[in-house]
């Protein structure tokens, strides 16, 4: 049998567009007619994704499937790390919670023991597609991590795939970072790396063109494209991409509506809030104190990876009172997930589940009460808004189990029965454990107008596109924008130097 080709995308550094490229790349295979599949042995992500069978994966491998056509698995990512304390992690192995772990132990144990379950894992991928796109993590050259570094070369090797080395122009030091790179790679790697890619270029490639000729004369190594900078709306990973929002905090006075979502030190799941960038007139600020907050007409509670200490923040920082003198003077309050357990009356964790087994207090905002148990909850969910009968979708990542109190409203009903969420009489307070609730977009149209009208505005039409149309319309233009600056003659070329797809 013929096993899948294999292109592997490593970077200099964090954050150097290393998902976009890949998603782009399974979107280009994908639309050339092959069956493509994203990889990435060890992924450390804040944000996930909930794959059809309740596993929990890398947010960017389930975007990257989808830009692929296909259906996420955890043969995609076997391999999930979750910062949830200082120097601790929850693992997720094959989309399963499997133990909380120091990076020491991680390092020294755990790595070589759960190799056996990452190769299983690339030889299935192998077996089933025509072409697997790997994705690296962080760089392939820090020499203090390379002993036990099984997201880089020691993937390339297992997978014979060839190496496009991915670099940001717009942090500066470009060619530095490459030949830097190269320098600390042994020989065997080195001859690994195929091409350059040098990404997220503003400016005038002819201003660049000696740099490139240098660099492929010094390397003897082929630069592939200059990538302009691309704005495009795909789900983000991380907490770099988390920084990055924050350069859109608009000018007080620029939107007709002000959004606000609190930066919780250990947020997960952030990505909920991305639609609401995409509403016109709404301006989406992501605050973490009291002298940011200011008076939105919206505020967000996300989800979090340790509710109860999130919660002690709150309360420390003056956010937590802040909160609630803001829902007084009428703010409508969202929260989702571990920020729909803060707004509750209490919450217990007994067995010490997120830390030392204490309860504590909530914001009081909801009449619920949560309790914190082992088993993770992880699954794709869809239902009905109970109070308009709007169909809606998302997903559950979370160990609390939530109780209404007497007088309590939920907010959905689950297709398979369950009730999700609390919402107050008035529908000023929502609280629900749907990640992906401000992706239902006719949802997020009909509260944005809520807001608008009681501001004296106009509403928006409702006639919008779904979620799943807009994905795959942004999946279209990031294949159009990067197949446009790569030599894609030179990268099939080096996809096919490996085996031949039959």
């Amino acid at each position: 049998m013929t096993k899948a080709k294999a292109i592997m995308v490593q970077g200099t550094a964090s954050d150097v567009g290393k998902s976009m490229i890949c998603t782009a790349l399974c979107r280009i295979f994908s639309n050339d007619g092959y069956k493509v599949v994203p990889f990435k042995s060890q992924n450390m992500a804040l944000n996930s994704y909930i794959t059809q069978d309740g596993g929990e994966i890398g947010r960017a491998q389930g975007v990257q499937a989808e830009a692929a056509r296909i259906q996420a698995t955890t043969h995609m990512n076997p391999i999930l790390l979750k910062p949830k304390q200082d120097m601790v992690s929850e693992v997720v192995l094959h989309g399963k919670h499997y133990l909380d772990m120091n990076a020491k132990t991680y390092r020294s144990h755990f790595v070589e023991q759960v190799m056996p379950e990452v190769e299983n894992s690339v030889r299935y991928l192998q077996a089933n597609y025509e072409v697997i796109v790997l994705e690296g993590a962080g760089s392939p050259a820090e020499i203090n991590l390379k002993a036990r570094d099984i997201a880089n070369m020691r993937m390339a090797h297992l997978a014979d795939a060839a190496v496009i080395l991915v670099a940001d122009i717009d942090r500066g030091g470009v060619f530095a970072s490459i030949i830097g790179t190269l320098a600390l790679l042994d020989d065997a790697e080195r001859a690994r790396v195929k091409g350059f890619v040098i990404n997220k270029f503003r400016g005038m490639k002819e201003l660049l063109d000696d740099g490139l000729e240098w660099l492929e004369q010094e390397t003897g190594i082929p630069v592939l494209g200059v990538i302009p900078y691309l704005a495009i709306e795909i789900d983000a990973e991380d907490s770099l991409a988390l920084s990055s929002l924050r350069l859109k905090k608009p000018k007080p006075g620029e939107f007709a509506l002000d959004v606000a979502m609190i930066q919780l030190p250990r947020i997960s799941n952030f990505t909920d809030i991305d639609p609401l960038f995409e509403e016109p007139g709404v301006g989406v600020r992501i605050v973490k104190s009291v002298t940011e907050l200011g008076n939105p007409d919206l505020l967000i509670l996300p989800g979090t990876k340790n509710t109860i200490d999130d919660l002690q923040w709150l309360k420390q920082t003056g956010l937590g009172a802040a909160i609630v003198a803001l829902y007084q003077a009428g703010t409508k309050i969202v929260g989702i997930c571990g920020g729909y357990q803060m707004l509750g009356e209490v919450l217990i964790d007994t067995e010490g589940i997120e830390g030392d087994g204490s309860t504590a207090q909530g914001l009081g905002l909801l009449p619920i009460e949560t309790v914190f148990f082992p088993e993770k909850q992880t699954v794709q969910v869809a239902g009905i808004i109970l109070a308009t009968n709007e169909e809606v979708t998302g997903y559950e990542i979370h160990l609390g189990r939530t109780t209404l109190k007497e007088g309590a409203t939920p907010f959905v009903k689950m297709a398979d029965g369950r009730l999700d969420g609390a919402i107050t009489a008035d529908g000023q307070v929502i609280g629900t454990y749907l990640h992906g609730i401000f992706h239902n977009r006719h949802l997020t149209r009909r509260l944005i107008n809520e807001l608008r009208v009681q501001k004296g505005l106009a509403p928006l039409a409702l006639a919008i596109k779904t979620d799943t149309e807009l994905r795959d319309e942004a999946y279209e233009r990031l294949d159009q924008h990067v197949r446009a600056h790569l030599d894609m003659d030179k990268l099939y070329t080096i996809l096919h130097e490996t085996n031949t797809i039959k």
